[in-house]
């Protein structure tokens, strides 16, 4: 594979948040390459096709949540990276159905981010169910979020986009990229929200963020786990404050093979361009640490020779 997108779900699985089914395992989750060779059967891939490759790797395909395109909540999901092998190798093996005609707009770099943080970032935003010119928040700034941020400017033109983070970096960043507002966590936005996506590892995103929802609001954590850090704020739940007048809480399971679709069409229409950093293989560990800790704006991308 040629180009490979980091984030959060490495680190995860390094420090023991998410078990591999076996170690070792190779991580790498979207990655983007050529094609060097097919199988017996394969019909919508030929040898030299330039494809990406998401965290969808294959499911059972025959349960009833197979059958209804939502293969994200299948008992028999397997992940990229996690499961299987990924995108940190030379060369990487995947089922047809996994793999994804890369749009002429987008080079190797520019595309990898978007077969996982755009296409989660994709469902996260459908599940919000937000309309035009309603609220729409992103608690955290990273990856996913600055690309969402971009499918939604596009979408829905007379929303405002608030971001909350804690990086002031970040918040120069999301106000380049079209956000009306962007504050810290212990600010005030400018308006209660309609929806909330929740993009970072603690609970306390959770917390302020039911706070600063509108009646009927609905926060959708797009997140791979919560570290136990901020566990603590989790006491200070009030009724009244945080869950009442039917506000609603989400989570984002993995992603189907619709939606990486889905966010590749959109990126190249609009077009997106996301920020991204490019590292070495030998960087990776570097790589990881910056998105760890924040470093930083946008994506990370190792270039695999």
């Amino acid at each position: 594979m040629r180009a490979c997108g980091v984030c959060h779900t490495e680190i995860d699985e390094i420090e023991g948040r998410v078990s591999p089914a076996r170690l070792p395992i190779v991580p790498g989750h979207q990655a983007v390459g050529v094609v060097d060779a097919v199988g017996e059967g394969t019909v919508a891939r030929s040898i030299g096709d330039r494809v990406g490759v998401g965290w969808v790797f294959d499911s059972c395909g025959c349960c009833r949540y197979c059958r209804r395109g939502r293969e994200n909540l299948c008992a028999a999901f397997r992940a990229t990276g996690r499961d299987v092998d990924g995108g940190y190798a030379e060369c990487l093996v995947v089922p047809e159905a996994s793999t994804y005609p890369i749009p002429d707009r987008f080079d190797d770099v520019t595309a990898a981010p978007l077969l996982c943080a755009g296409g989660v970032g994709y469902r996260s935003l459908r599940l919000a169910g937000i309309e035009n010119g309603q609220v729409l928040g992103f608690f955290g700034f990273g990856a996913s979020a600055h690309i969402v941020l971009q499918m939604a400017r596009h979408r829905y033109p007379d929303s405002s986009l608030f971001v909350v983070t804690r990086n002031n970096s970040k918040r120069v960043l999301a106000s380049r990229l079209g956000a009306d507002w962007a504050g810290s966590p212990d600010d005030q936005p400018p308006a209660l929200m309609d929806a909330l996506i929740d993009t970072t590892p603690v609970w306390r995103a959770v917390v302020d963020g039911m706070r600063m929802l509108a009646p009927g609001g609905r926060l959708v954590i797009n997140a791979i786990g919560k570290t136990d850090v901020d566990k603590a704020v989790l006491t200070r739940i009030d009724y009244r404050t945080h869950l009442w007048m039917e506000k609603q809480l989400t989570t984002v399971a993995n992603v189907t093979r619709k939606d990486i679709r889905n966010a590749l069409r959109i990126a190249a229409e609009i077009p997106i361009a996301p920020v991204v950093e490019t590292h070495t293989l030998a960087e990776a560990n570097r790589a990881l640490t910056d998105v760890k800790e924040g470093r930083r704006e946008g994506a990370r991308v190792l270039v695999v020779s």
